[in-house]
């Protein structure tokens, strides 16, 4: 009997889910008589069985389509109790996997989906997840489906403030999206001819960037642009966070030096995001205007490049291959020129910042990119 599959994209939307969704369906109807289910919104059509069937037909043309066909949402399933107060989320999403008789769950999404979908393995359904980020910050993993996508369009914008700059004398800061990793920031910085990059791997001194700029503007360039990525933080700040841990290491014990804790890392997420920050002091530093450009979600919009293209067919035929192959709790990673499955307890609890080694930091460091450090 031929296995019954759904398939969900969860968490932001990212260029190349589409074409992911494409390459599991051609392979597992055309290739292995599979029956496809989707369901709507995310995990929060698996939670309130809201689903649609995947024909043949529903794939045609949407290969270079950007956005996902099935919708999204960031619900994910957790063990807490949830509207009716009887029933919790990963009991309804068990629930649905087995009203329709599922075989198979194939979850395609960044971070979180990773732990959803451990979670539901945990809970006895046959999970497989593709990693989906335009950050490219899902652990053991190369590359993610939207990144290729979203450092093209970084890349183009910085070359198109390159001439603004220029003409008006100006500083202009560009700010990308990455969460807690600099990997779009760094490849777009480097591509895009970035002066600084700024990520949250390396804390920033403003003064440092303030004087490279200088020498710039003795060498005769007016104009600067600097690539930040959006929860950046200066050495002092980091170092005030940690007289502030230490001080509470001393003076606290047990329980109470928990909660100070908790109030500590929140206190450090307020003093991330500083782009506002930076730019001001890089005006009062240089004399220069200086002007902020937020990318924000134009990253995630607009067709996928082909590079997202090739990913996610990777990862779409791979997962139905291990599906029939009755291979579960993994999760579909690109290892240089492979494409292999990981077990998804690897991923989950794990980060994946930029290595200071990188190679893309030294060769930025060797053409005289500036990360104020």
């Amino acid at each position: 009997m031929a296995k019954k599959i759904g398939i969900l994209t969860a968490g932001s939307d990212s260029p190349g889910l589409n074409a992911a969704i494409r390459a599991i369906g051609k392979t597992a109807i055309g290739v292995y008589g599979m029956e496809l289910v989707g369901f709507l919104d995310g995990f929060h059509g698996l939670i309130h069985n809201h689903n649609m069937p995947i024909k043949a037909s529903t794939l045609s043309g949407i290969l270079t389509i950007g956005g996902t066909i099935l919708g999204t949402s960031r619900d994910i399933p957790q063990d807490r109790i949830y509207e009716d107060n009887q029933t919790d989320l990963v009991d309804r999403s068990i629930q649905t996997y087995q009203e329709l008789g599922l075989d198979a769950l194939i979850c395609i999404g960044g971070i979180e989906t990773q732990e959803a979908g451990y979670r539901l393995t945990q809970h006895g359904l046959n999970v497989i997840t593709i990693p989906k980020s335009i950050d490219n910050d899902v652990p053991m993993t190369d590359m993610t489906i939207g990144f290729s996508t979203a450092f093209e369009i970084a890349a183009q914008s910085i070359d198109r403030l390159h001439s603004t700059a220029h003409s008006h004398h100006r500083i202009l800061v560009v700010e990308m999206m990455g969460r807690n990793a600099g990997w779009l920031t760094l490849a777009a910085g480097v591509t895009g001819g970035a002066d600084v990059i700024v990520i949250p791997e390396i804390p920033y001194d403003p003064q440092k960037i303030a004087l490279a700029i200088q020498k710039r503007k003795e060498a005769g360039k007016q104009f600067s642009i600097v690539a930040v990525a959006e929860r950046i933080i200066s050495q002092e700040q980091v170092e005030f966070i940690q007289y502030l841990k230490d001080i509470n290491e001393m003076k606290h014990s047990g329980e109470e030096q928990e909660q100070v804790a908790e109030r500590l890392e929140r206190l450090e997420m307020r003093f991330t995001d500083s782009t506002l920050l930076l730019a001001n002091r890089l005006e009062k530093y240089t004399g220069l205007e200086t002007r902020i450009t937020i990318l924000g979600y134009l990253l995630r919009g607009g067709a996928p490049s082909a590079g997202d293209r090739m990913l996610a067919t990777e990862f779409g035929t791979a997962c139905v291959s291990l599906v029939n192959s009755n291979c579960f709790g993994i999760m579909i990673a690109k290892h240089g020129s492979k494409v292999e499955p990981v077990d998804l307890e690897q991923v989950v609890g794990k980060e994946k910042p930029v290595p200071l080694d990188h190679s893309w930091i030294l060769s930025a460091r060797a053409v005289g990119t500036q990360f104020g450090d």
